[in-house]
């Protein structure tokens, strides 16, 4: 099985990727997954530390064979011009070893609004409170966000 790095709601921080990036290069995965709130800060969060929309699409688009990406609620199709990846999907479906992922950024999908099918795991962000749980037959995970973390997570 492949090793993922699995992320969210980066906002528009250069020096939070530059810790993601480093993490998964010291991990080394094989796939960067991000669910979301890419370049942009949205209105209801304040300016990140080290905002450099342009920086975050240089080094993204250098791997962007390694990367898997889902549209948040503050990313848009001017976000989209920037990134030589899609990143403009709700939902993604990974399937490895016989194992199914979804992938989504939490404003449409979530714990309380599941998707509809049977799935190992549920990923998503939006929130940007960590949060792991299992339920009946699904693990169910918040990544939280690196730039903009709530709750101390």
């Amino acid at each position: 099985m492949m090793k993922y790095l699995i992320v969210s709601d980066i906002h528009g921080s250069l020096p939070a990727l530059e810790q993601v990036l480093a993490f998964y290069r010291e991990q080394q995965c094989g796939m960067l997954c991000i669910l979301g709130d890419i370049l942009n800060y949205g209105p209801r969060n304040g300016i990140p530390q080290g905002l450099d929309p342009k920086g975050i699409a240089e080094h993204l688009n250098a791997m962007a064979d390694e990367i898997v990406a889902i549209r948040g609620n503050c990313d848009s199709e001017v976000d989209q011009m920037l990134l030589d990846f899609p990143i403009l999907s709700d939902y993604a479906l990974l399937i490895d070893n016989g194992k199914r992922f979804f992938l989504t950024h939490g404003h449409i999908y979530n714990e309380d609004r599941l998707p509809k099918g049977r799935f190992d795991c549920l990923f998503y962000g939006h929130t940007h409170r960590w949060k792991l749980e299992r339920t009946e037959h699904t693990v169910v995970c918040n990544t939280g966000s690196i730039t903009f973390p709530k709750d101390g997570n």
